[in-house]
């Protein structure tokens, strides 16, 4: 009698259970959604009214659906103003987030080798130092940047933005040191007894091991970069050379804007660059974060 007892409340109690974790598993997912809902609410709302006739963008505010579809406003958008299109734009954009992506990267993974494996006199103090200018706020190096760059005649070129690239980003160095430490150090010692070279082990051996970690840094530099506006803002002069994010203010700046829509439709495509990054790459970014946070 007692087993039979003790069958029932082990029932009874998994039973319970079991409803407890379908309602955690309810709250949880419903909250998850009204969540997405609302961060992606605005972004719905953008491409919705990207397609919608200019009386109907300001007069029907809520709607997701548009009326018709008005795909004139993509065209109208891409002639840009002052006689340049968006497709200069777009080309300066993609020149300076992918030469940038490329320098940061590259860069970063060179330095975070040598702190990570090679010894030197003093690197845990260098490494402290830079991982001290992480607290130093942008904006106190902007007046001297500026004076050097303009000494050297860089101002109104993508020279300002792209060569400090090439010294690496602090964050990603940090990032890819924790992750090259967490390789066994007795593959570099093996290679080291077959004559491998300091720049071979690191070609051969930590570079292919790091490319999730290579790959995060590549998609967080190239969305940064993409969506910079204070840099191109500073540096660049000319019409010619604006990037997607300042021919979009100059656009807008314009005090007499009536055509929202074509505002909107440039605003999307904007967006489409990360989107796909994000989308076809977010495998490797997942891996990247995961196991950089298992290896620190």
């Amino acid at each position: 009698m007692a087993t039979l007892d003790q069958t029932l409340n082990f029932a009874a109690h998994k039973r319970q259970r079991q409803r407890q974790n379908l309602s955690r598993t309810i709250i949880y997912y419903t909250t998850v959604g009204l969540l997405a809902i609302v961060m992606l609410y605005p972004v719905a709302w953008l491409v919705a009214s990207s397609f919608k006739p200019l009386d109907e963008i300001w007069s029907n505010v809520t709607s997701l659906i548009p009326s018709t579809l008005r795909f004139e406003n993509y065209a109208e958008g891409w002639q840009g103003f002052g006689g340049i299109t968006f497709q200069t734009f777009f080309g300066n954009s993609f020149l300076h987030a992918g030469l940038g992506t490329l320098f940061t990267v590259t860069s970063s993974a060179i330095v975070a080798y040598g702190f990570a494996r090679v010894k030197f006199r003093g690197s845990g103090i260098w490494f402290s130092i830079m991982l001290l200018t992480l607290m130093l706020p942008s904006q106190i190096l902007m007046i001297p940047q500026y004076i050097i760059f303009n000494e050297l005649g860089w101002i109104n070129t993508f020279l300002p933005l792209l060569v400090p690239r090439l010294g690496g980003d602090v964050f990603f160095i940090f990032m890819i040191v924790q992750f090259i430490r967490g390789i066994p150090i007795e593959l570099d010692e093996a290679a080291m007894i077959d004559g491998t070279s300091k720049a071979g082990i690191f070609f051969r051996i930590i570079l292919p091991q790091i490319v999730p970690a290579l790959v995060t840094a590549a998609i967080f530099s190239f969305y940064w970069t993409w969506e910079d506006f204070l840099g191109p803002l500073i540096y660049l002069q000319s019409p010619q050379l604006y990037t997607v994010a300042l021919a979009l203010r100059a656009y807008t700046d314009t005090g007499s804007i009536n055509n929202w829509g074509a505002v909107f439709a440039m605003l999307s495509l904007s967006l489409l660059p990360v989107i796909l990054i994000f989308v076809f790459f977010q495998r490797f970014l997942v891996e990247g974060i995961a196991t950089t946070g298992l290896k620190g």
